[in-house]
């Protein structure tokens, strides 16, 4: 590899979210990568700190332009250079457009088990959230068609949030079933969101497809959030962008963002954005690997040393899903647990919603050394939690 990913950078007592915690604690729940970004970018930020003068900062085309080459070359979908508006993040923009595309009380459907933040933008902004929980056998999620037409039927829904891939459960969702939920919403009149920060780390073997990409019609009712923060491990930079064809909404959206005040990029945001797209795919190559070895370490550890723990099958994301239902009905428990005598730190499920209680979320996204450490704290405080209850 040209890339040395076992080689970490030390974040302990840099005001990071993830590693501002006990030295002895270990923290593999927060969707934060644990590598150095890819050298082009690192030169990039590099170039523009030089400058040495940090005023206030515009949206040049060149931004627009490298999300167009980079979706048209990795996905094969052609965005237009109009249907990009800047924002500083998947998750200020999701708040903003259901404050702008929807009225107070509205009701704003997901797909439960989802990424957690999805319930705050719903509800802080005094809109309802209305789960229609996927179903689960076998290790395996479907959604359940009839209860979420049924969801986007109520007179008082006016927006689907969807997560494309699937958060927590790594899901990449098929043409087919893109298709059939982007019907149902047009059917119904139901707005389309779609969040899909987590499109460019889908894993080996499995390919994304962009809902907007399906036909013109679901694109002309959807919005979609697109960022290199996760697969590039830039989200302190604040960069994303919104991509919607439909004129009218594209009007609204932006005069929101605007309104919000969440449409005007830092001086590290454009570079760092650009540098990904247009020089970051060696690196991304190679990260893919990486991390799809890390998961097999997870896979083929647990079944060996904690059999009871059932690592789901997933298709994108650096984050693993781990059904213990075997063990508890109640993972916030075993977390707490986990953290407090093993110091390793992970993500209880039931903040996801749907069938969360009994999983917890895995970040693998580190060094091979350190993984294989925090599976042994897991096995040696799975055992111990399954002795004391």
């Amino acid at each position: 590899m040209s890339f040395n990913f076992d080689n970490l950078p030390n974040r302990r007592s840099t005001n990071s979210y993830k590693w501002d915690i006990r030295e002895d604690e270990i923290p593999m729940w927060v969707a934060d990568m644990d590598f150095d970004t890819a050298p082009v970018i690192r030169e990039s930020l590099r170039e523009r700190l030089l400058q040495g003068a940090y005023g206030y900062n515009s949206v040049p085309d060149s931004f627009a332009e490298s999300i167009i080459q980079w979706w048209s070359r990795r996905h094969h979908f052609q965005i237009e250079s109009d249907w990009i508006l800047f924002c500083t993040g998947v998750v200020p923009a999701i708040s903003s457009i259901v404050r702008k595309m929807t009225r107070e009380n509205d009701n704003v459907v997901v797909l439960s088990p989802v990424y957690n933040i999805f319930y705050n933008s719903i509800s802080n902004n005094n809109r309802k959230v209305l789960a229609s929980e996927l179903l689960y056998e076998d290790s395996e999620y479907q959604i359940d068609f009839d209860d979420l037409e049924e969801k986007l039927a109520d007179c008082r829904t006016s927006l689907f949030i969807f997560c494309n891939p699937h958060n927590p459960i790594g899901k990449v969702w098929s043409r087919d079933i893109l298709e059939k939920l982007g019907e149902l919403c047009i059917k119904h009149d139901v707005l389309i969101l779609s969040d899909e920060i987590h499109c460019d780390l889908t894993h080996v073997g499995y390919q994304y497809t962009p809902f907007a990409s399906i036909s013109e019609k679901i694109a002309m009712q959807s919005i979609t959030c697109i960022a290199p923060t996760k697969t590039f491990n830039l989200a302190g930079l604040q960069t994303s962008a919104i991509v919607i064809p439909n004129p009218e909404i594209r009007q609204l959206v932006n005069r929101g963002i605007n309104t919000d005040e969440v449409a005007e990029p830092n001086t590290f945001a454009i570079q760092a954005a650009e540098a990904a797209f247009n020089e970051g795919e060696e690196w991304l190559n190679e990260l893919i690997i990486y991390l799809d070895k890390n998961r097999n370490i997870l896979k083929s550890r647990l079944e060996l040393e904690a059999p009871e723990v059932t690592l789901l099958h997933s298709e994108a994301t650096y984050l693993a899903w781990l059904d213990c239902s075997r063990i508890t009905d109640n993972t916030t428990m075993l977390c707490e647990y986990l953290r407090n005598t093993t110091g390793l730190y992970l993500s209880a499920g039931d903040i996801f919603g749907g069938n969360g209680q009994y999983f917890i979320r895995w970040n693998y996204a580190t060094s091979s050394a350190l993984l294989n450490e925090g599976i042994d704290r897991f096995v040696k405080g799975i055992k111990a939690y399954q002795e004391e209850n």
